[in-house]
């Protein structure tokens, strides 16, 4: 009967989800040995990384340091017979599609004679000791499905003896020898810790680069973090829709804003898959010395001009940290991010809104006072929210698309009053009078969540499994403090492990010094930037957009990478080579 059908798909057993969990996803050669699934060695190379603040870091991190020296690994096919191992695994932070399929390749690669432990919560399922055993029936039910849901995340941030002491704790209590952190730069900065924390005891400590925002990244050794090609896949399929759109109702300007805190990647990767009128990066406003009026400006230029040949709509793509990039606004943020660091515990003792706003705005210096007296009351709002745990401003809280869409609004009425102010854009009579016409209808739209659990694309379902495979091997042979790399995407995937110490570089946070990895942001100068400026006129001057549609798992199109990994790493096709196709179980 149909309902005992559609009662049997219940509790992710949909039509689909039971499909994908046979798939067959492709894996390294050297995790491969007679078509079965075994773990890989690793040798240190000559090649060395660090920041230039190599070393401050030295001298933090002295244990690590001298174990790995700063060393990348490489890994190679070999035998590795240990048994015995006790390792626990946690996702830390935002989700990201994938992340089972790194439990996966974990569970895999230690086999029967290790125990692997799924950390309940993220960090604080570590404080708190939530651990439990992972059975195998329990990874062939989240192969290559989902987010995060089998353990769950948060974003605690450990750095207090006390907290250290409740992590000893957990490791006597389970008697670990491993611990695998999944997660963004922020929390290999805590993976990084706990590895110098715990040498001592034997621990290892291996990080997973995971994040949608693309910001972990360096050069040839780590592209890009997995859950990256899911989320822009899933953006640029809704933009794609709404690009599609806009031609058909010929009357409403998208703005539409996307998650991305700290970097434009996002944006960058959804533009090249999409092509809307205008897409604003971040990095780009940052090197220009934009104000928030240039950007402005250069928004409505575009408007005008598309208004002027009858084109009376668009979509505009923004990341979601704009307003950090922005110099002045940069400045006020930086300025009130260090008085809410310094005086947070001050402030939280304060009942009202208006007591908190006036208490901060005595403490700002006259021009940032100015500036954030100027903003509309929504926005003044929002740039005094409670920091994260680790000192960020909230920025997807942070209503960048509407302020953009009122600025925009009032300089074209301004304009349809005195065109005088655009005669450097040289329209013709006939323009001028199609601008006088003009109606600025606009919509936004923020895309954040929908893009971060989705059932992760092929490339990040093999990416991930990968990495669970390669930091798996990196327990069973022994390592410490590094974070597992596949790189040459192109080529059938080669296997790194790059040491934590030397990602890590000092920044400020909470008004002080800390060690953290530094985020990888769009290099202007790149590839994949140039592409975009290159093509970025005509796509603002008439519809040149394309609907990439939905991700796909089977078919011609399932292998596709994201077009900024393929471009900046100089690919000569969009398809990717991790190896053979593989039955996991």
């Amino acid at each position: 009967m149909l309902e005992n059908l559609l009662i049997s798909m219940e509790n992710h057993n949909s039509l689909f989800e039971n499909e994908i969990r046979k798939l067959n996803v492709p894996v390294c050669d050297i995790f491969v040995k007679d078509g079965k699934i075994v773990p890989a060695k690793f040798e240190k190379t000559d090649k060395k990384i660090g920041t230039s603040d190599v070393a401050e870091v030295n001298k933090e991190f002295p244990k690590t340091v001298k174990e790995t020296e700063n060393k990348i690994l490489k890994g190679i096919s070999g035998s590795v017979n240990v048994s015995g191992k006790r390792v626990a695994v946690l996702f830390s932070g935002g989700p990201a599609a994938g992340g089972h399929n790194v439990i996966i390749g974990l569970k895999k690669v230690l086999g029967d004679g290790n125990i692997l432990f799924g950390v309940k919560n993220g960090p604080k399922g570590l404080l708190e000791g939530t651990l439990f055993e992972i059975k195998e029936e329990d990874v062939k039910r989240i192969l290559n499905t989902g987010g995060f849901d089998f353990l769950g995340s948060d974003r605690t941030k450990i750095k207090s003896e006390e907290q250290y002491e409740a992590v000893r704790k957990t490791v006597k209590d389970y008697q670990l020898n491993g611990i695998v952190v999944v997660g963004g730069d922020d929390s290999n900065t805590n993976a990084a810790v706990l590895a110098e924390l715990l040498y001592d005891m034997g621990v290892q400590v291996i990080g997973v680069p995971k994040t949608i925002d693309g910001d972990l990244q360096i050069g040839d050794i780590l592209p890009i973090s997995f859950g990256f090609d899911t989320a822009t896949k899933i953006y640029s399929e809704l933009v794609g829709n709404i690009l599609q759109d806009t031609p058909s109702s010929r009357k409403y300007w998208h703005f539409i804003k996307l998650m991305g805190r700290s970097a434009s990647h996002v944006a960058l990767e959804v533009a090249l898959q999409t092509r809307p009128a205008i897409a604003l990066i971040s990095e780009e406003v940052e090197a220009k010395k934009m104000s928030l009026g240039d950007i402005v400006k250069s928004i409505c230029d575009v408007i005008l001009t598309r208004a002027s040949k009858g084109i009376n709509h668009g979509v505009i793509v923004i990341p979601e940290g704009l307003i950090e990039f922005v110099p002045e606004m940069k400045s006020l943020i930086a300025e009130l991010n260090d008085i809410m660091g310094h005086y947070g515990e001050d402030i939280s003792k304060m009942f009202t809104f208006e007591e908190k706003k006036d208490f901060i705005y005595k403490k700002l210096n006259a021009d940032s006072a100015k500036l954030m007296a100027s903003l509309p009351d929504e926005f003044e709002k929002m740039l005094l929210l409670d920091r994260d745990a680790h000192g960020n401003l909230q920025v997807s809280q942070i209503p960048t698309e509407k302020l953009l869409i009122t600025m925009v609004e009032e300089r074209i009425n301004e304009v349809k009053n005195h065109l005088d102010e655009i005669a450097y854009l040289n329209f013709d009579e006939k323009g001028l009078e199609r601008i006088k016409k003009f109606k600025f209808a606009t919509n936004n739209h923020f895309f954040g969540y929908e893009g971060r659990c989705g059932a992760p694309s092929l490339f990040d379902a093999a990416y991930t499994l990968n990495l669970g495979l390669c930091a798996g091997s990196l327990i069973l042979d022994g390592k410490t403090g590094y974070i597992a790399s596949v790189t040459d995407f192109d080529k059938g995937g080669s296997v790194l492990a790059l040491p934590l110490t030397g990602l890590l570089n000092i920044e400020k946070r909470h008004g002080k010094n800390e060690m953290v990895i530094k985020k990888g942001l769009v290099e202007v100068d790149s590839p994949a930037f140039k592409f975009f400026e290159k093509r970025r006129k005509d796509w603002a001057e008439k519809d040149l957009f394309t609907s990439p549609g939905p991700r796909q798992l089977w078919g011609p199109v399932s292998k596709q990478l994201p077009i900024t990994v393929a471009l900046n790493r100089g690919y000569s096709s969009l398809e990717f080579n991790l190896g053979k196709e593989t039955k996991v179980f």
